[in-house]
């Protein structure tokens, strides 16, 4: 693996490495997590999820679907075209990127399928955000491997727990959360369509807790 971190200005940078996952200070957790995510992704093997850019095609797309998803939900109705450009265009994405925030594509057997990003809220702390898997490829494996790998990332650059705030109405992904070992928590933020906070503390062991024994 080629150099896995430099020093910018005093402070750690943590770059990908070839398997697409962070490379990190901590060698030994990134050995256990690259291992066992390999393992996962035996058991779904059409599978693949990788550090993209949020602005690249793929990325856009699957965005748009989580803003039309998520809007339309809300709203009880379609959402159209130029609603979705408002909505994302005001979204925050640009802020999606490395080395303290990260931004994950997957794919169905090359189709994008998947996304969802987080970013470090202080040293110890992470906000999920934008997990979305599109329905055609909901229930095969993918929204738990699209999971451990965001908190795998996190847990990397120094991230002992992963928090996300949510909707009420959005119950599908509330029991996803619920499966993966996240509890509820006192809010930690307010705004528009904060309703439900959860948190996960995340140590090498429960990281993947949610995946199938098989996979272990």
């Amino acid at each position: 693996m080629a150099d896995a971190k430099r020093s910018d200005g005093g402070r750690s940078v943590h770059r990908l490495g070839p398997d697409g996952l962070l490379a990190g200070a901590d060698h030994n957790c990134l050995q256990i997590g690259s291992e066992r995510l390999n393992r996962w992704r035996s058991v779904v093997t059409s599978w693949s999820v990788v550090a993209e850019a949020f602005d690249s095609t793929d990325a856009c797309a699957l965005r748009r679907d989580y803003y039309a998803e998520v809007a339309g939900r809300y709203l009880r109705r379609p959402v159209t075209a130029e609603e979705i450009d408002h909505g994302i265009a005001g979204d925050g994405a640009e802020l999606l990127t490395p080395p303290t925030v990260q931004f994950i594509v997957g794919r169905y057997a090359g189709e994008p399928a998947a996304c969802g990003g987080f970013s470090m809220l202080d040293d110890e702390r992470a906000e999920l955000t934008r997990v979305y898997v599109r329905p055609g490829f909901r229930g095969r494996g993918g929204a738990r491997l699209l999971l451990t790998a965001l908190e795998h990332h996190a847990y990397v650059l120094g991230a002992r727990e992963m928090v996300l705030n949510t909707r009420l109405d959005l119950i599908e992904a509330r029991s996803l959360y619920i499966r993966h070992g996240y509890l509820e928590i006192p809010a930690y933020c307010t705004g528009p369509y904060m309703e439900i906070w959860y948190g996960k503390r995340l140590t090498q062991s429960a990281l993947f807790e949610g995946l199938p024994a098989a996979s272990r």
